[in-house]
Order: C-alpha cells, then sequence, then structure tokens
C-alpha cells in the first residue's frame, strides 16, 4: 500500500467556517494549439484544526481522507503570512 499523499501549495483567498480554510492553486500549462504556458487555477478547501490560517497567506496542504463533501485536505505547513492583507 502507498504512502504517498498529494501536496498542494496555493493562497489562501478565503476563511470558509471554522477550521475550514479556501485556497487558491495556480498551475502551469502548455496549450496543446499554441504551445504557450498559461496559468488554471482551482480552489481546493482545507482543514485547519488551529485556526491559524489568514486570508493571504501561502499555505501546503497534504491529502486525507474526506472529511466532509468537498473536503479532501489537511493543513501541513504556513509558507508566509500575508502581512498587509
Amino acid at each position: 500500500m502507498s504512502t504517498h499523499k498529494r501536496e498542494i501549495q496555493g493562497t489562501v483567498v478565503s476563511i470558509a467556517g471554522e477550521k475550514t480554510a479556501s485556497i487558491l492553486v495556480e498551475r502551469r500549462v502548455l496549450h496543446p494549439r499554441y504551445r504557450k504556458t498559461v496559468k488554471r487555477f482551482k480552489k481546493y478547501l482545507i482543514h485547519d484544526e488551529k485556526c491559524e490560517l489568514k486570508i493571504g497567506d501561502t499555505a501546503i496542504a497534504v491529502e486525507c481522507r474526506p472529511l466532509s463533501k468537498t473536503k479532501s485536505f489537511r493543513l501541513k505547513t504556513i509558507l508566509t503570512t500575508g502581512a498587509n492583507v
């Protein structure tokens, strides 16, 4: 059985209730026709047990068992804090 868990890194865009934050993850993909690098964005809900995330923070989340209908990631570390946001 593999213990490899997917990790995502993104910016906190909202606090979505108690112990939950919404992060925006950006990935860069090559456009199939034009061969240009374009940005793709997706929002994930992550579980923040200690309620330590603020809007503007950059965080890493790790995949876990489903905690609710839409929440399958939990907070691993906070990389930077959004000081002036």
